[in-house]
């Protein structure tokens, strides 16, 4: 087992490693696209105009409704198709295919925002009324109550739920190997194909 997992020649163990970084890289790319376009979402729910309410609960139901591989399916292929009629309109001939990391990261990071979003808007409701309040009557401005109030308090009460969160977008990482990208599932699956080890892998 030693030898099959191992870095040697006969070792599955630099595919691992490697498959493995590409993971967390994919999951903390799509984190921090997530935590943008959560932001954004957090921002138009609690917003009073009623058009941003609707546009950031359309995002948040849409997003969460679609399954994650079709959404990557969507961004790959359609974005590649998107592309090469972009591409032919300007003269280029040929297929154009976008980088799969990308739109890996996008789709997982969309899809984690529309999460990121309800767990941001939830602890900006979790900040006392009174705490704003008493902020404003001694004279603090808005930019200054969410720097110095609200802002730190949203991150405190957000990180259970950003926590889920993670491990939601470790898990469809998985899925992005149908555009090609050999994350820690795909070069498992090679791997226990390649030796027939399956369990071990």
């Amino acid at each position: 087992m030693l030898d099959t997992l191992g870095f040697g020649d006969q070792g599955w163990g630099r595919l691992l490693l490697a498959a493995a970084l590409t993971t967390v890289a994919l999951t903390l790319a799509a984190l921090l696209v997530g935590a943008i376009f959560g932001g954004l979402v957090a921002c138009a729910r609690l917003s009073n105009k009623r058009i941003l309410r609707w546009l950031g609960e359309g995002y948040s139901v849409i997003f969460r409704g679609i399954p994650e591989l079709l959404i990557i399916y969507l961004f790959y292929f359609g974005g590649s198709g998107l592309l090469t009629l972009i591409g032919q309109a300007f003269g280029a001939d040929g297929y154009i295919e976008v980088p799969a990391f990308l739109i890996g990261a996008l789709a997982i990071g969309m899809i984690s925002g529309s999460y990121q979003g309800e767990v941001y808007r939830g602890a900006a409701l979790a900040i006392s009324p009174g705490e704003l309040e008493a902020a404003y009557a001694i004279g603090m401005t808005r930019p200054g109550v969410l720097r110095r109030m609200v802002i730190p308090q949203v991150l405190r009460f957000s990180l259970p739920g950003l926590a889920n969160v993670w491990q939601m977008s470790l898990k469809d990482s998985a899925l992005v190997s149908v555009t090609g990208i050999v994350e820690l599932m795909r070069a498992s699956q090679v791997a226990a194909g390649s030796t027939r080890h399956y369990f071990t892998f």
